[in-house]
């Protein structure tokens, strides 16, 4: 069986992904992956994601420089969830310029922010950008 086979892909063809800080155990954000951009993340060492939004393969930090190096790739008990243990460069993962996309925390009272901006969305990818 091709290690591929073992994934339960959507009927999109695609499979959700956490990525995970492999030195302290921080989710950093969720994205998909199809076959192919899997191939290429298990190849490269570099994690690419497929971006729904543009219909096209997405290797994280290609605009921001925020590369995800893949340390460890993990299919969850049911086969339909990967989990990337990555070293983060830049210290960011999400696209409004935090380390986590994972950055609000409710509250009795509503949403509260819990981490602060450590760059500048328009400093990693222009105006209007949304790695």
């Amino acid at each position: 069986m091709d290690w591929l086979d073992a994934i339960a892909w959507n009927a999109d063809g695609l499979v959700p992904v956490i990525a995970q800080d492999a030195d302290d155990g921080r989710v950093l954000m969720m994205a998909w992956m199809s076959p192919q951009t899997l191939e290429t993340t298990r190849r490269t060492g570099e994690a690419v994601y497929w971006s729904r939004s543009r219909q096209r393969p997405w290797h994280k930090g290609e605009s921001s420089g925020n590369v995800q190096r893949v340390r460890a790739i993990e299919l969850d008990c049911d086969g339909d969830t990967l989990l990337l243990q990555v070293e983060q460069r830049g210290g960011v993962a999400c696209h409004t310029g935090r380390r986590s996309c994972f950055y609000r925390r409710l509250a009795a009272d509503g949403w509260r922010i819990t981490d602060t901006v450590r760059r500048d969305p328009a400093d990693m990818y222009g105006e209007g950008s949304d790695e």
